[in-house]
């Protein structure tokens, strides 16, 4: 256990920033080996933060920004941002690959503590399929849900679009690692939803474009992760699961549940979002993102339980059931990512 001394003396900030100078060092890996001390204080502090995160209690939100922040940078390296191309020099370093490496072994080793794997390993995975969408396609309204519908304030609607545009503005894009390879019936029902995701091949309908209108309607900056800085880091996991999910061929049904969970609850929760705007008497433009979903998602959840989940069921008999252990972990996250937007929405109000 770490005295809270130890704790005390750790600066994440300043571990986040050399890591993030190291990113822009030509040649890293070179440059690790000839002078193997300039990492050594940003690995003496991720090290700390590991158990900071994963072994204390109670847990240290610091401790988990700057792991999820650390992860994200390197993850995003396998999207194509159209920025300098020398930014992706050190895409494939060895450094970066051991450092993703140790801190998603060791956070998704933490978060499967919540999973009773076990009993996943019985179950009829059709009917707990059937049954988890059936709840969640028309769910009981939370109380986090219901605060976003009814309480929101105009500032609080901001800082929500805020922190969206992480992932809202390169929407679908982890769906695009997956579909490459052999073709059958499920390929070609993925490749379906990511071509409607991606508004069919123009622009102006992609469901980014939609999200990119949105920021503009209330003269928010529209450039990818431009308020990066504000993300919990809740929500930051919620995005790097998606990562190890989809990065990962064995984790392939793993990544199926979670699109499943995703695609079925989104017109739900994206109903509350679109009702506050209303109220607060926004335009179409201000809204428009979460209609689109509204009316597209209706039709992908269904898309993905009958042409996609179920029939990996007879493909994958004896492992089927990660469909389920995708689909309830990726529920657990984005119910705790939308907590904490929550937060933060509460805390934008009163600042």
């Amino acid at each position: 256990m770490l005295s809270s001394q130890a704790l005390a003396d750790i600066d994440y900030r300043e571990a986040e920033e050399a890591f993030t100078h190291l990113l822009q060092h030509v040649d890293l890996d070179r440059y690790i080996s000839d002078t193997p001390e300039c990492v050594e204080p940003f690995e003496h502090v991720l090290g700390l933060g590991m158990l900071d995160a994963y072994e204390e209690q109670p847990v240290s939100s610091d401790a988990h920004l700057f792991l999820q922040r650390v992860l994200y940078r390197i993850n995003r390296l396998k999207l194509f941002w159209y920025d300098d191309l020398e930014n992706y020099a050190n895409e494939n370093s060895a450094f970066l690959f051991a450092v993703r490496t140790k801190i998603d072994s060791a956070w998704q080793k933490w978060e499967a503590r919540a999973t009773d794997i076990s009993s996943l390993n019985h179950v009829n995975v059709e009917t707990a399929l059937r049954e988890r969408t059936a709840e969640d396609l028309d769910p009981e309204p939370s109380p986090t849900g219901l605060f976003f519908r009814n309480e929101m304030s105009p500032v609080g609607y901001r800082r929500l679009l805020e922190i969206a545009s992480l992932d809202g503005l390169v929407e679908a894009s982890q769906l695009s690692r997956v579909i490459g390879g052999v073709g059958n019936e499920v390929q070609a029902m993925l490749t379906k939803i990511l071509f409607e995701e991606y508004g069919g091949g123009k622009l102006a309908r992609k469901h980014s474009s939609f999200f990119t209108a949105m920021l503009s309607e209330f003269g928010l900056n529209t450039k990818p992760e431009a308020y990066f800085e504000i993300v919990p880091w809740e929500v930051l996991a919620n995005i790097n699961h998606s990562f190890t999910v989809c990065e990962r061929k064995r984790n392939f049904l793993r990544y199926i549940g979670s699109l499943l969970y995703f695609e079925i609850s989104v017109p739900a929760a994206f109903q509350n979002y679109k009702k506050a705007g209303e109220r607060l008497g926004f335009s179409q433009e201000a809204i428009g993102y979460w209609d689109v979903h509204i009316k597209e998602d209706l039709r992908h959840g269904q898309w993905m339980l009958h042409e996609v989940a179920l029939p990996l069921i007879d493909r994958y008999e004896d492992s089927a059931w990660e469909i389920v252990w995708g689909y309830d972990q990726q529920r657990s996250f984005s119910t705790r990512a939308s907590q904490a937007i929550a937060r933060s929405v509460r805390q934008a109000e009163n600042a």
